[in-house]
């Protein structure tokens, strides 16, 4: 197991303390529903040392803000340390926390909906910023915040993710990081598989994967990975393996329509239907995938990312391996890794004043740079502009850092995405049965083009 440094290893051990673990699988985007924090009781100020009211009167503006479990942003006394400076330099607010999961935090937000509770602020990303709660009229315009400095240094694609069709913005983000997948190096050593492995870039070609593959089972390794698709948890890993393995896509550019139904993807999925080694689970999702690859029982895993090695290594403290994080294999090019976006939305209250003071929140959050890193750090992930030495010395992210320039086209803001979802993982249980790769795919098409429509209408 590699040596971590003190920032990771001292925020993820008061994380465990806490909560008993780091976020969940496949990261906080909600792309995996494994270890998913559970919902902690409410913040308020004044469980954090401070005041009632700005003068103690009880004259301060009260704002809500609902967290999904973006690395330590779902930790209590992360989020705790964050909101006692905000509240000194903004005594006239005040913010109140609930922290949401993945697993029952669309169900509180949809409850909220029809109740008419919705929070001022919510932290997600724009899969349901804005192609969800956006595309329904449920969010405030952010347009004003997009036209300060800091704004006009956030990575285009990142900008282009956080604002609708029409070009309203619903997200103002924070963080970001790539999906990639690891490898158990032990593992691959005693197999003779390494020598297919590029070890300095962390990148192979699909050749080499099946060289890796059939080495590994020719070893006596008959379960070297795991297509699972018991449902959408993770399911980050299992498109990014599909679509790099052959060059296919999942949208087209505008992200206006799904392309998975191509010559590509059908050669992907046959190769991974046929291929000793690999193995469809139907009973599986992202989370038990990477409890299996933990414990030893998988020599790799294709839902990962920075924060699953932290959350095993909070959890076991040693997998008694060495976790060797890898891009996804490619017939040709530089691999496409999925992406996953953090940052604020504002529901739309229709009071102006109460709009107005979340904005104050999100500016000083995403402002000034030292609080900015903070913000950042207490994310576990990436900042989505340049800040320089933001994980300086830190082995752990500097190694996994390497991925950020793979992040492909984030496409989860395609009209009708909850649903084709399903549909995907729903297509990979009936490749595992045994249907033709091309057929399953035909099905999944009318399923996307139904999910688009409806979304659309």
């Amino acid at each position: 197991m590699r040596r971590i440094t003190a920032f990771v290893t001292a925020a993820c051990l008061l994380a465990a303390a806490m909560l008993g673990g780091c976020a969940g699988a496949g990261g906080a985007g909600g792309e995996s529903g494994a270890s998913e924090l559970s919902a902690e009781p409410e913040l308020s100020g004044e469980q954090n040392g401070e005041p009632s009211g700005a003068d103690g009167a009880g004259t301060q503006t009260e704002l809500t803000l609902w967290t999904y479990p973006v690395g330590n942003w779902g930790s209590q006394s992360s989020v705790s340390s964050l909101l006692s400076g905000f509240h000194r330099a903004y005594p006239q607010y005040h913010v109140t926390v609930r922290f949401l999961d993945y697993q029952t935090g669309d169900a509180e937000i949809e409850k909220a909906v029809e109740t008419g509770t919705l929070p001022d602020l919510v932290l997600e990303g724009p899969e349901r910023l804005v192609a969800n709660w956006g595309s329904r009229g449920l969010m405030a315009d952010l347009s004003d915040l997009w036209g300060s400095e800091q704004a006009n240094q956030i990575y285009p694609e990142v900008r282009d993710a956080c604002h609708g069709a029409d070009g309203t913005f619903y997200e103002f983000p924070i963080c970001m990081t790539t999906h990639c997948m690891a490898i158990n190096r032990d593992m691959f050593e005693a197999a003779g598989a390494m020598q297919y492995i590029d070890r300095e870039n962390h990148t192979w070609s699909t050749e080499d994967f099946v060289k890796a593959v059939e080495a590994l089972y020719n070893s006596g390794c008959r379960r070297a990975g795991v297509v699972y698709c018991g449902g959408q948890g993770g399911d980050q890993g299992t498109r990014a393996l599909v679509n790099n393995l052959y060059g296919g896509t999942f949208t087209n550019e505008e992200h206006t329509a799904y392309t998975v139904n191509s010559e590509e993807n059908a050669k992907a999925l046959t190769l991974l239907q046929n291929l000793e080694g690999i193995e469809f689970a139907p009973d599986l999702a992202g989370g038990d995938e990477v409890e299996l690859f933990g414990k030893g029982e998988l020599a790799m895993a294709f839902c990962w990312n920075v924060s699953m090695e932290i959350q095993q290594i909070v959890n076991n403290q040693d997998m008694g391996f060495d976790a060797f994080p890898m891009a996804f294999p490619t017939e040709r090019g530089e691999p496409r890794l999925q992406g996953g976006i953090w940052g604020f939305g504002i529901f739309d209250s229709g009071d102006e004043a109460r709009i107005g003071a979340a904005k104050e929140f999100i500016r000083y959050m995403t402002g000034e740079e030292a609080q900015y890193k903070r913000a950042v750090q207490t994310s576990t992930y990436w900042p989505v502009r340049e800040v320089e030495g933001i994980y300086a010395n830190d082995e752990l992210m500097t190694e996994y850092g390497m991925f950020m320039k793979y992040m492909g086209n984030y496409y989860q803001v395609t009209p009708g995405w909850a649903d084709v979802r399903t549909a995907w993982w729903n297509m990979l249980q009936k490749v595992g049965e045994g249907m033709d790769a091309s057929e399953a795919l035909e099905e999944f098409d009318e399923a996307a083009k139904q999910a688009a429509a409806g979304s659309a209408g």
